[in-house]
């Protein structure tokens, strides 16, 4: 062991029982930081790993779902902007008095007021599929009810 020569000295005056001990728990501390950095945390991820791969096939099955679902959408021939606009119109109706349209030309602002949270994700799916518009802008709050307030701005093309 190469030391300083104060320290040697020091050294080779503890008994040769000492030194034997000195050595031991020098040895098992460095197991133990060797223990809680290195295998410790290798082990709990070894040991979350199925649990994780679990989760991530499932967030690939409803990634693949959600794929398909878009691919059927693309596929679905678009409907021709009056058409759009009177199937829109159309759906708006389904959130009753909670929602007013206007019409701009190719887009459309769909003001919402106290809408019920179901009510208004279905009326999104309904426009998303049947209408095929996507929205461009939405400043929606949830007022105190628990119901939404605001305007979706909609693109018909």
């Amino acid at each position: 062991m190469n030391m300083p020569p104060e320290l040697q000295a020091r050294w080779d005056q503890i008994a040769r029982r000492e030194q034997q001990l000195l050595l031991a728990a020098l040895a098992l501390v460095l197991v133990a930081v060797l223990w809680w950095v290195a295998l410790a945390p290798a082990l709990a991820t070894l040991r979350s790993a199925d649990k994780q791969h679990q989760q991530l096939a499932a967030q690939m099955q409803q990634m693949q779902r959600l794929q398909a679902q878009a691919k059927a959408i693309q596929a679905q021939p678009r409907p021709e902007p009056e058409e759009a606009r009177r199937l829109l119109e159309a759906s708006v109706k389904a959130l009753g008095n909670a929602a007013q349209i206007q019409v701009m030309g190719e887009r459309v602002t769909v003001t919402l007021k106290g809408a019920a949270p179901d009510a208004l994700a279905q009326w999104l799916v309904q426009a998303r599929l049947n209408a095929r518009t996507v929205p461009a802008e939405a400043h929606l709050a949830r007022n105190a009810a628990g119901t939404w307030d605001g305007t979706l701005v909609l693109n018909l093309k």
